[in-house]
């Protein structure tokens, strides 16, 4: 616990009845943005602390999975700041290439045009335009969610100074030779009209087709299936085993390629599989990557038969087909000659699909830019390896080793327009000159720049050193580099994590890039199924904090994030976490109509009341447990925590016991009125980084403070008190037990009845009086007469319940109790008395036992001395 660490003003007692999220929320955003409090200083001698967004593109809108990571990393660095370092949560945009260029040719699709007829220049303005008026729509919408991020420091992969590093970084790895162009089989979209790269390509089981197709003529004949016939046209092989007995005669001849006047010859090859169908693989060098493997290896010829809108280009009856009809095309007319040996339809079979538009992929040969990421794929592993970076949950390290252990070589370029277009010029002699950011371009007639831009993730790939200045060493770079945690999901760690990793180490000499990857889930829904529009199970954030709060919807997501696990989040849930606001808006209201405060020192422990000592107790060692799940990524451990400290031992517990205090007055009041401030104090503190809005509307009424943003973190004081816990404890015992009966025999919960508490020889005789509060109980009149007794934590609580309890039927359900208690109770005895079950068990199986044969055996004490009491029938 501390105290307050601004100067205080007046403590303000009035709050409104209800809580209103939509009247507090933007008001108290734009009160902190505009008090610079997430503005960080490269200046301070505060220690640093840095994380930095994944940028959202540009295009996109807030949705659930935003909300839940934006939720984890506000509550980190809200927390950081308030523990004294200097915190940093940079924002910014991704310009999304593909995404937005699509955007903007839907517009001018509208309008009859296309970007062709504009030109390239008129086309990259009009992207640039349109950035402007409808792009960055998320960041309005951070603002909604309570994002503590730095305004000022917001950076867009395309701005001036990004630009600068990705053209910086394109030229360093040109000079050393780890970037290059090379005509190699790539993931062509026919509908984008681009390359894409491997981890862009989502795979689906579709149903097409599989025919077996005969090759040659007489002895020479073999038989290849193929889903994909219309390659056919572009085979300049057949590769068999080299120790396939059946083709041998066949390796090093020509056969006769159907449909054309070509012949080619048969490989042996050790990619082919002898036991995988006929043992024969049709080899299309141009529109396969193992095809193009095995043409390598044996200088086939790489012959192209399609254009870039997978359209057949060869001459003959296909020309002009595009693939799929030509794929029908060709195998009738295959059929007509004979050459179809068996159909296979449907045939399903994983297909790669463009991840944007959802089109087939195409594989194809084309002339691009690579990275060669060997030695820096090595670099990333080892970060890793040797501690250096820490990837939380650890169990992802294994996923993460087998991307980065087995990377191939990165292409960069795509057919785009927008985007960061490649710093290389070409000249009329064949020359071919990289130009950094401070060179001059190559001018004169016949030099042309490349047309191509690099894909979006090289510029993202740079995010943690290019938004603090790189390649200049500003002074953000030098307090903020390197990150502390990247916060994201476990879907990208191929996308971004691993490129980040390894231009980060390239980039600043070996310094990492953050020192924590804090991977996440998937948000799902209540039914923990993927949220997808064609499920119709796709929730808008927006609407939800509009209804509920944003608190409310960031203390749902933060009680779900276990560390790399999915979410599951439904609307329910989100209400429940508007009533947890309501809860701690109403207990506070009703704390400071009763004398609550956090002026003056904590009076001394002797001071105390027991019930004041088992509080201050508790809220120490929630404090220090709440520390340990934020250190170990446990939002759902931390949110679960603070609920049930909050709601069930403040709130249910702590207050109610005090209302008798406060009603009597006195020096008592007083001493319970300030512990009640010292616990709303340190909770509010505690909940702020996750619930902010909510808490620091109540902290700074309660306390006077400026802005719990800049307040200072709880400490444990160590502050323990064993004997008043164990006294609280018993005390909860007799009130639970006594609730519970009274449900039992149907009581209304605000029904009085008079009772005789028998609570000498305990410690609990000094809360007759909240015991009476709580339960309901009226003092014993002349007439009373005991018709249940209720033995529990050694004291004796007699109820006269004449007239309101079926005597009967509690027997009967007391005694049918007591048979299941001493069921368990043989069960467990019998498993702990099996030598063989013991010698096998894990500790924690047997401890569990243990507390299982414990309780059963307290129940069967409990249920037979209630049955004992019980009146005559």
């Amino acid at each position: 616990m501390t105290e307050n660490a601004q100067t205080p003003s007046a403590p303000n007692s009035e709050l409104p009845t209800q809580y209103a999220p939509a009247e507090v929320e933007g008001k108290l955003y734009e009160r902190w943005v505009e008090r610079g409090y997430f503005t960080a200083d490269p200046a301070s001698e505060k220690p640093p602390y840095t994380i930095v967004i994944p940028p959202p593109n540009v295009t996109g809108s807030l949705h659930l999975g935003h909300a839940f990571q934006h939720t984890l990393m506000d509550a980190l660095t809200r927390r950081k700041r308030m523990q004294g370092y200097e915190a940093l949560w940079l924002p910014g945009m991704d310009h999304a290439g593909i995404a937005t260029q699509n955007k903007v040719e839907q517009q001018l699709a509208e309008e009859g045009k296309s970007r062709h007829d504009l030109g390239r220049e008129e086309f990259v303005e009009r992207v640039w335009q349109w950035k402007e008026e409808y792009g960055g729509k998320i960041l309005g919408q951070m603002r909604r969610l309570g994002d503590g991020v730095d305004w000022s420091r917001e950076r867009f992969t395309m701005d001036e100074g990004l630009s600068k590093a990705v053209q910086t970084i394109f030229k360093k790895l040109y000079d050393d030779e780890l970037i290059y162009r090379a005509e190699r089989i790539i993931n062509w979209c026919p509908r984008c009209l681009t390359a894409i790269s491997d981890i862009e390509v989502e795979y689906q089981e579709d149903a097409g087709e599989l025919v077996s197709i005969k090759y040659g003529e007489g002895e020479d004949t073999l038989v290849v299936a193929t889903t994909r016939a219309e390659t056919m046209l572009g085979d300049t092989a057949i590769a068999v085993h080299p120790d396939d007995e059946r083709y041998k005669h066949l390796v090093g001849k020509l056969i006769k390629l159907p449909l054309t006047d070509r012949s080619i010859p048969v490989v042996a090859d050790t990619h082919v599989d002898p036991e995988f169908g006929t043992g024969c693989v049709k080899v299309t060098p141009a529109h396969d990557p193992n095809d193009f493997a095995i043409g390598q290896r044996h200088g086939l010829p790489n012959m192209t038969i399609m254009d870039e809108h997978g359209v057949i280009t060869v001459h003959g009856p296909f020309l002009g087909l595009d693939r799929f009809e030509a794929r029908s095309a060709v195998v009738g007319a295959l059929r007509e000659q004979g050459r179809i040996v068996a159909e296979k339809r449907p045939y399903l079979h994983s297909v790669g699909h463009c991840s944007r538009c959802r089109t087939t992929i195409e594989p194809r040969l084309s002339l691009q830019w690579w990275v060669k990421v060997e030695t820096l794929a090595k670099a990333a592993g080892d970060a890793v390896r040797d501690g250096r970076v820490a990837i939380h949950p650890q169990e992802m390290e294994k996923r993460y080793f087998d991307w980065v252990d087995n990377l191939n070589d990165w292409c960069i370029s795509r057919q785009l327009w927008w985007g960061h277009r490649i710093p290389v010029w070409y000249g009329p002699d064949g020359e071919v000159v990289c130009v950094g950011p401070d060179d001059e371009a190559p001018t004169g007639e016949g030099w042309t720049q490349d047309t191509d831009v690099l894909d979006t993730w090289f510029s993202s790939g740079l995010w943690p050193f290019s938004t603090l200045g790189w390649p200049q060493k500003t002074p953000d770079l030098a307090k903020f580099y390197s990150t502390d945690v990247l916060v994201t999901g476990h879907d990208i760690i191929f996308f971004w994590v691993a490129r980040m990793m390894m231009f980060g180490l390239y980039a600043m000499d070996g310094e990492v890039p953050f020192k924590t990857i804090a991977l996440t889930g998937l948000v799902r829904d209540e039914r923990g199924k993927k949220m997808s529009k064609s499920f119709g199970n796709v929730v808008d954030p927006l609407d939800w904090m509009d209804k509920y709060g944003s608190d409310a919807v960031r203390f749902t997501l933060a009680k779900g994030a276990n560390p790399g696990t999915d979410v599951p989040i439904g609307e329910d849930w989100v209400q429940a976490s508007r009533n947890f606001a309501n809860k701690i808006w109403n207990a506070t209201r009703f704390a400071l109509m009763n004398g609550a405060t956090v002026e003056g020192e904590l009076p001394a422990p002797e001071e105390m009341s027991a019930t004041d000592r088992w509080i201050l107790s508790r809220l120490n060692k929630t404090v220090s447990q709440v520390d340990s799940y934020y250190e170990d990524f446990q939002f759902s451990k931390l949110s679960e925590a603070l609920y049930h400290f909050a709601w069930d031992e403040v709130f249910d517990w702590y207050v109610e016991l005090s209302k008798t205090t406060f009603f009597a007055g006195g020096e008592g009041a007083k001493v319970s009125g300030r512990v009640l401030g010292e616990v709303l104090d340190t909770t509010l503190r505690l909940l702020h980084p996750v619930v902010p809005f909510v808490t620091e509307t109540l902290w700074t009424t309660l306390t006077g403070g400026e802005s719990l943003v800049i307040a200072e973190w709880p400490k444990d004081s160590g502050f323990r008190d064993d004997a008043a816990e164990a006294e609280i404890e018993n005390l909860q015992a007799v009130v639970t037990e006594v609730r519970r009966f009274r449900a039992d025999q149907g009581l209304q919960p605000g029904q009085k009845v008079p009772a005789r508490l028998d609570l000498a020889g305990t410690q609990l005789a000094a809360h007759e009086a909240a015991i009476r509060q709580l339960l309901r109980l009226q003092p014993e009149g002349d007439s009373f007469s005991a018709t249940a007794t209720l033995p529990v934590a050694g004291a004796t609580v007699a109820l006269d319940l004449s007239g309101t309890i079926d005597v009967a039927a509690e027997r009967k359900r007391l005694s049918k109790d007591l048979a299941a208690a001493e069921k368990e109770k043989q069960q467990a005895e019998a498993k702990l008395a099996n030598e063989a079950f013991i010698a096998k068990a894990p500790d924690n199986v047997v401890d569990k036992i243990k507390g299982r044969l414990a309780k059963a055996e307290a129940d069967i004490a409990r249920l037979t001395a209630q049955l004992d009491a019980l009146p005559a029938a």
